[in-house]
């Protein structure tokens, strides 16, 4: 690859990770190269087999301890029911101040959208708010095993997507706030989300309560599942014919497919058709559908297609032919998201010698809403150097396939990622799920965050942590309650500023 690429993902006291930012473990009870902790170390010299010397970025061997025993053996300092533990904090800021202070550097004109759309439901509050909690998380106990996480794994941030032989994909699609941190705090946001979402369903209580015990379960059988298999397997493991079967979801069979003939048609053609008019030039160009998408002025066109051409030296340059092949014709601004609304988001139209388009989405990389709250945690939280560029190689590290033309760019010296927008992309909402499907749906987004950890973290200590019996899948589903109750709490104040003023608020955009 051009441009940085991701280091190898060695987990030692102080280390690179993914994003190629030093992070500092907490408790060093595995390492990512595959090695166990104890023993003595060979030296860098040292003879394997007697032949070969060791190869810094490779395993040692023989292999030294049991991942498994160093993540059973964290059972002693951090129970498995501890994680039902929800952490009271005086200082917690209110939840019309957290929503405040998170507009902060976006868009001035678009918060009144992003209130919206975040006054909608409690489930969408809790899809704005990945920043509040972190800090709720930071005050409940984490083993101190790290991984890539997402930072936001609420249960509408999974879907599916092309990959490049044209088939669909189901994996984690949203990678904003990715940073190296506590995979409890994953498992968490995913487990209350389902709560939340089966409320907003209509489900009853019982229902929502197994959606989020069957996450944590599926998530913990997998990492099991993933700890038994030949390292290569265990990477490239869960494809999606084998995900229903792994998960006993077939409820989910008739949405699935539903939603995978919808991804089908969901290209950019199909955007461009409806979103573009031909020019006199036999060219296309954007045309207005306030407030979602505007066109843009001539100098905020030419400063987007202007830091594209950065943009290929982040690719692989097996992508490089491919790129030169389109020519780029028009750029218009797109608002996006719940928790995104108020960031800069470009559209940029390419259209290739027979005028067909490819469109591309250039969308501004801000500092992860979870880094203040990492220390708390025992995580280190440095600052990115790029923060497209920690947002592009998270995703990379956590996802089996990803958008073949991921990158990163600056414009106007801001940081953003780019990527393929409606590559054939659909999604399951999860509040729409019929009651039976919920718990369906649970066990395979745990199953999936599982696997997406498992490229950072050992599975094999994290398995022994997590252990044979349902014990941790009881405190996380106890937890998820008690957040889903917080964040409807939270919702509340916030629909009551809307309605008093404190805050403005378009509603239904």
């Amino acid at each position: 690859m051009t441009g940085a690429t991701a280091g190898t993902g060695t987990e030692t006291a102080t280390g690179e990770t993914a994003t190629g930012e030093a992070a500092t473990r907490v408790v060093p009870v595995a390492r990512a190269d595959g090695g166990g902790g104890g023993g003595a170390e060979p030296t860098a010299g040292a003879a394997r087999g007697g032949r070969v010397p060791y190869v810094p970025g490779f395993a040692r061997w023989p292999v030294a301890g049991s991942p498994k025993a160093e993540g059973k053996a964290l059972r002693t300092r951090v129970p498995r029911s501890a994680h039902a533990t929800l952490g009271l904090d005086a200082a917690r800021p209110d939840a019309v101040s957290a929503v405040e202070e998170s507009s902060r550097g976006r868009i001035p004109g678009l918060a009144p959208i992003r209130a919206g759309r975040m006054a909608a439901t409690p489930f969408a509050f809790l899809r704005g708010s990945a920043g509040l909690m972190a800090y709720d998380l930071a005050h409940t106990p984490v083993t101190g095993i790290g991984a890539q996480i997402c930072g936001d794994a609420h249960a509408a941030n999974f879907g599916l997507y092309g990959d490049a032989r044209g088939g669909l994909v189901i994996d984690l699609n949203d990678f904003d706030e990715t940073v190296h941190g506590p995979w409890e705090w994953d498992l968490k946001r995913l487990a209350a989300s389902l709560v939340l979402a089966g409320r907003e369903a209509g489900a009853d209580e019982d229902t929502c309560r197994e959606a989020a015990h069957d996450a944590a379960g599926a998530y913990r059988r997998t990492m099991r599942l993933l700890a038994r298999l030949p390292a290569l397997d265990a990477w490239n493991a869960i494809a999606d014919e084998e995900l229903v079967s792994h998960t006993d979801a077939h409820d989910l069979l008739g949405t699935l497919e539903r939603v995978s003939e919808k991804a089908r048609s969901n290209t950019s053609g199909r955007f461009a058709a409806k979103s573009t008019e031909p020019t006199g030039d036999g060219g296309r160009r954007f045309v207005d559908a306030a407030p979602v998408l505007r066109r843009v002025t001539d100098a905020e066109a030419a400063a987007v297609a202007g830091a594209l051409e950065a943009y290929p030296a982040t690719l692989s340059e097996d992508r490089l032919p491919l790129l030169a092949r389109y020519a780029v014709h028009d750029v218009a601004f797109r608002v996006v998201g719940t928790g995104s609304v108020g960031t800069r988001s470009y559209v940029v139209l390419l259209l290739d010698h027979r005028g067909e388009p490819l469109v591309l989405q250039v969308k501004e990389a801000r500092p992860s809403a979870l880094l203040p709250h990492l220390a708390a945690a025992g995580f280190e939280a440095p600052e990115a150097a790029h923060e497209g560029r920690r947002v592009v190689m998270g995703q990379k590290r956590m996802q089996v396939v990803s958008d073949i033309l991921l990158g990163w760019t600056s414009v106007d010296g801001r940081p953003f990622q780019v990527r393929q927008f409606r590559n054939r992309k659909g999604s399951v909402d999860p509040a729409a799920l019929a009651a039976d499907q919920l718990d369906d749906y649970g066990r395979m987004t745990g199953a999936l965050l599982a696997r997406a950890h498992a490229h950072s973290a050992d599975p094999r200590t994290v398995a022994g942590y997590c252990g044979k019996n349902d014990e941790l899948d009881e405190a996380v589903a106890v937890f998820a309650v008690a957040y889903a109750d917080r964040t409807e709490a939270d919702h509340a104040e916030l629909v009551g500023a809307v309605r008093t003023g404190r805050i403005a608020a378009e509603l239904g955009v």
